[in-house]
């Protein structure tokens, strides 16, 4: 199938030209006997699954993995990947970017490399290429955005838990997902870009779709490559006009921050925009609303650790937020491709492995967490990789997810101290660990 975009046409037919490496031992190794690959395997209760993964950890930190069960683009003569669960390996992997690059995808598919810039901007990227990118993204954050942003995300999570709490309190169902957790994300990100009104349900629906491959229930039916393709095409199509706007007439918002931003005499494409803008719609809105989703549901199940946080809001909250990043784990999966030859955890890596960290095993690490299957809010060192493990790749909206996070959990602890979320509806995939909907209720 094809789609097109400004002249750059996708296809997942034809032979791309950068293809990742091969080597002729990947088709021989042996799976592992624990399966981690398998559709059974994430759907897996948490408990279950972790206790594979310590295991893993414990016996096979570097595992050789059969190809994933559910694939968007599933390749005949894909031997396998490496699956590393333990969190000094993760890191080590994310700190060499020079061996394990990023520019064959970040997730278990190979897709063409338009369609990866296309969708995921300098996620996969390596350098030069990346650092460029990255910079100029950076330049449009400027500390007057970021202070102009911080008071937008403190007033709009008042209003959000109050309309919430209003509803709630005249006998209508509310739901803490569509209700609150993902309203301020969402409206912040729509808000940085300019997007109008009339057209901000239409771009939330596409950035969910860019994460639908594997969920059954979000794909309903449909081919997960055309959902993928056309919800990614429809937010270019919207950045273009969005743009083209923006230079007739700049405003006091991130897009034409964007458009001017000029690094060493470069500047950023509107397809370049366009990316950013996707990634942005993705990994600026649903992390950061299951990961709130997921603590609202953990200050449910231990009162204790709630009481301990609301007895001193504003000396806590910060210590309970990187708890609240461990514990939830939402981004669960990061995939890099080896170039060279290396040796990880006493594992031959070759040329063309694909290397697939696991995040959530690693923030469950037992050699780097006290008792890590404990929610602590006080827990203290808590290096989780959350946002990574660091390197050139270190996820750039870490400040903006806090502030956010920090926002609507003051605003539950002032206006509903006492609330009280139901169990969740999961999303389906291996890579976002997600909450379709969640009930929510304040307690008399």
């Amino acid at each position: 199938m094809t789609t097109s975009f400004d002249d750059t046409e996708l296809s997942f037919d034809e032979t791309d030209a950068d293809l990742p490496p091969t080597n002729d031992v990947a088709a021989t190794r042996r799976y592992d006997e624990i399966n981690v690959s398998s559709d059974a395997f994430w759907d897996l209760d948490l408990p279950e699954r972790d206790a594979n993964f310590a295991l893993l950890r414990q016996e096979r930190p570097i595992s050789w993995q059969p190809p994933v069960e559910t694939s968007a683009v599933p390749d005949p003569d894909d031997p396998g990947f490496w699956a590393v669960v333990r969190h000094k390996d993760i890191i080590e992997v994310s700190q060499h970017d020079e061996v394990f690059v990023s520019r064959y995808g970040m997730m278990f598919d190979t897709l063409p490399p338009v369609f990866l810039e296309m969708a995921t901007s300098f996620l996969s990227m390596d350098d030069p290429k990346h650092n460029k990118v990255r910079k100029l993204v950076v330049a449009a954050f400027t500390p007057r955005q970021i202070r102009r942003i911080e008071d937008d995300i403190a007033a709009r999570a008042r209003r959000i838990v109050a309309a919430a709490a209003e509803k709630s309190a005249t006998g209508q169902p509310v739901d803490f997902v569509e209700d609150i957790s993902m309203q301020l994300p969402q409206e912040m990100f729509c808000t940085l870009f300019g997007i109008p009104q009339e057209l901000r349900l239409k771009v939330g629906r596409a950035a969910d779709e860019t994460m639908a491959w594997a969920d059954p229930v979000l794909l309903a039916g449909r081919d997960p490559v055309e959902v993928q393709v056309e919800a990614t095409s429809l937010i270019h199509e919207i950045a273009a006009d969005l743009i083209a706007q923006r230079r007739a007439k700049p405003e006091n918002d991130l897009l034409t921050a964007l458009i001017q931003a000029e690094v060493d005499g470069e500047r950023l494409s509107d397809f370049e925009i366009g990316a950013v803008m996707v990634l942005f719609a993705v990994a600026g809105t649903d992390t950061t609303r299951h990961t709130v989703s997921f603590a609202a549901k953990a200050l449910t199940d231990f009162p204790e650790q709630r009481r301990w946080l609301w007895e001193d809001f504003d000396n806590r909250i910060s210590s309970a937020m990187e708890e609240f990043l461990r514990w939830s784990s939402v981004v669960m999966t990061f995939r890099r491709t080896a170039v060279t030859e290396y040796t990880l955890g006493g594992q031959q890596i070759l040329p063309g492995d694909k290397v697939v960290m696991m995040y959530a095993s690693g923030n469950r690490d037992a050699e780097v967490f006290d008792n890590p299957d404990t929610f602590d809010l006080s827990r203290h060192p808590n290096p989780h990789i959350a946002f990574g493990g660091g390197g050139v790749h270190y996820c750039l909206g870490t400040h903006l997810a806090r502030s956010m996070m920090r926002a609507l959990f003051r605003e539950l602890h002032q206006q509903t101290p006492d609330f009280s979320v139901g169990e969740p509806e999961l999303v389906r995939t291996n890579f976002i660990r997600g909450v379709v909907s969640m009930p929510f209720a304040m307690r008399p």
